[in-house]
């Protein structure tokens, strides 16, 4: 099924949509790993959190409530880290170091995904590998629940819809996806996502 697309003019998408900066308290220790690798990381390149901040665009105690793992940060605000530690994203969420073929269930993915505080889910598909040369995520998003706003960070993003059916911007261009319908897109463009069904999921590649 080929996406319908509505150009500039309709509804800019762009418009008005605010900077992502997540201030949702975590459940204690879900993020601390994640935060002590990005403090390790940043202080391996002799970097300060205000040296970060200002490369990422949002605020020095935003990083610091991260760094603590008193926050649990939206895909696009780790991505915009790892940009700025000069690493991959899949390096801030592996586990281990471990290599081969990982298997994920199902099951495994409905009980692990992560709520954010921009109203959807999310589950990082094998994190427990290391040296991944590109992220796959799994985004669940609600009519109703999911914030408005638009991104921009570094890299290139493969997005599927799995389930429902979503209106997803790049640039100035809206495109309406069902299941079964993907784009390609250079993650520098602004982009964002808002949910046409009740419920709906996708598949994101970062790379």
């Amino acid at each position: 099924m080929s996406p319908s697309i509505t150009l500039a003019g309709a509804s800019a998408p762009s418009a008005a949509l605010p900077a992502i900066e997540s201030t949702e308290t975590a459940q204690p220790g879900v993020n601390s790993r994640l935060g002590q690798l990005i403090r390790r990381i940043r202080r391996q390149q002799g970097r300060t959190q205000d040296d970060i901040a200002k490369v990422c665009g949002f605020t020095k105690s935003l990083l610091s409530r991260i760094e603590t793992g008193d926050v649990n940060p939206p895909v696009a605000t780790l991505v915009k880290i790892a940009g700025a530690l000069n690493v991959t994203l899949a390096a801030l969420l592996e586990t281990d170091d471990g290599v081969g073929t990982i298997l994920t269930t199902a099951e495994e993915v409905k009980s692990s995904v992560k709520a954010t505080e921009l109203g959807y889910e999310t589950f990082a598909f094998a994190a427990n590998r290391g040296a991944k040369r590109i992220q796959p995520v799994f985004f669940q998003i609600k009519k109703g629940t999911l914030r408005r706003h638009s991104v921009t960070h570094q890299g290139e993003e493969f997005l599927y819809v799995l389930a429902g059916s979503i209106c997803f911007h790049v640039g100035n261009v809206r495109y309406t996806l069902h299941a079964g319908d993907s784009l390609y897109f250079d993650a520098s463009e602004e982009h964002g996502v808002e949910a046409l069904t009740e419920e709906a999921t996708y598949l994101d590649i970062f790379c």
